[in-house]
């Protein structure tokens, strides 16, 4: 099910509201979203909760205002401010857009000391909030596309194209370092994942048994591989296909009228389930 998420409202919180309308405990999300921010949220229910990495793997379109001149220590407008700058003159378009350019490509980029990492088996937030010091160390993201919209001093608008793992917070923070001035995520609306956009999504008071899709919508972006009888009741039981075709990396694995039994990775010229929606019986 597609959710558009609206402000003030924890990812927990359309989990919970999915429970309520559908009636069901195994409910789970692919990408969590922050209180402040809105936007596409994607829940997995049943056997399809098992999905989500697959999911969460695609890559993710955001809308964001930036604010140039005051830095907060959640790197959000949720936060504290901690600096404000006013400078004598604001950057120039030229030297954001350099700036952001400067952003695009493999990133080391600092997760923010309010985030979901964990710091000895305790969630950085909760240190946060705690008044500990939180110092992580900067992770590997994929930053593909960042295109800059409206710029009125202090605020600047954003379309970011990221991969797993990104901080849109923590990319507000340094495009506002590598101008000299603090900054941080204002608003942050995310509009995709994978295939799917916020213009498809229902929101919290529609939720409905008419509003899910089916498992096999869910990975629409992996390859499809249609199964035989003999082959599909091999997949129920978690055993490894041959391939038709050498292929590399996952597919999903379709019973002959299309519906998804499994998510299977290719391992030596065989399908070898990961993921199996239909066990044999």
């Amino acid at each position: 099910m597609l959710i558009d998420k609206p402000v003030g409202w924890t990812s927990h919180d359309v989990v919970a509201a999915v429970r309520r309308q559908l009636g069901t405990r195994s409910v789970g999300h692919a990408g969590t979203l922050d209180p402040f921010a809105t936007g596409l949220l994607v829940v997995l229910i049943g056997r399809a909760t098992r999905l989500a990495r697959f999911v969460e793997a695609g890559e993710k379109g955001y809308e964001a205002t930036i604010r140039f001149g005051i830095g907060t220590d959640t790197d959000d407008s949720a936060g504290t401010p901690t600096v404000t700058v006013e400078p004598d003159a604001w950057p120039t378009r030229e030297a954001l857009e350099q700036a952001a350019a400067s952003l695009e490509g493999v990133q080391s980029q600092r997760p923010p000391a309010y985030s979901a990492k964990h710091v000895g088996g305790t969630r950085a937030y909760v240190l946060a909030r705690a008044g500990e010091t939180v110092d992580l160390a900067p992770v590997d993201v994929m930053v593909h596309r960042l295109t800059l919209g409206e710029w009125t001093p202090p605020m600047l608008t954003m379309h970011a194209t990221v991969g797993r793992g990104t901080y849109i917070r923590a990319l507000a923070r340094d495009l506002g370092s590598r101008v000299g001035l603090p900054a941080h995520c204002a608003t942050l609306r995310r509009t995709s994942i994978g295939p799917f956009s916020v213009a498809d999504a229902v929101t919290p008071e529609e939720i409905s048994l008419e509003a899910l899709r089916s498992p096999v919508e869910m990975v629409a972006m992996l390859p499809q591989v249609r199964l035989d009888a003999a082959a599909a009741r091999d997949v129920g039981f978690g055993r490894s296909v041959p391939q038709q075709d050498a292929q590399e990396g996952h597919a999903a694995l379709l019973a002959e009228d299309g519906r998804l039994l499994a998510v299977a990775g290719a391992v030596n010229g065989r399908w070898q389930p990961e993921v199996v929606l239909e066990p044999a019986a």
